[in-house]
């Protein structure tokens, strides 16, 4: 995973901007199919593309489908953790405490 990136939740697949995917190596070359991404302000096309680790709070997952697709530019949003990751995981947001309490779900890769 992408050290520096800042990611959201609220998606129900996990994207990441191209850039990002860039930066570690994977190009638009290695996706797999064209999409695209529907929002109240418009269409976003980009594409979905297997990296070989994805890891977020703690977990990783190994050949992850990411959904690659450009963000809105000058929030520091670098990607969304959706739920294609966070299926796997049993998790409580604590938002008066300030964090997230995670742990995997029994039988998940």
């Amino acid at each position: 995973m992408y050290g520096g990136a800042s990611v959201r939740s609220g998606a129900s697949q996990t994207l990441l901007g191209p850039d990002v995917l860039d930066e570690l190596g994977y190009s638009v070359r290695d996706g797999e199919k064209v999409t695209v991404v529907r929002s109240a302000i418009g269409a976003e096309a980009g594409y979905t593309i297997r990296v070989a680790r994805f890891a977020a709070l703690g977990f990783t997952s190994s050949d992850f489908q990411i959904h690659a697709h450009d963000l809105p530019e000058g929030i520091g949003i670098d990607g969304l953790l959706g739920l294609s990751f966070l299926r796997q995981l049993d998790y409580e947001i604590r938002s008066a405490e300030g964090r997230i309490v995670v742990e995997r779900v029994d039988g998940s890769g």
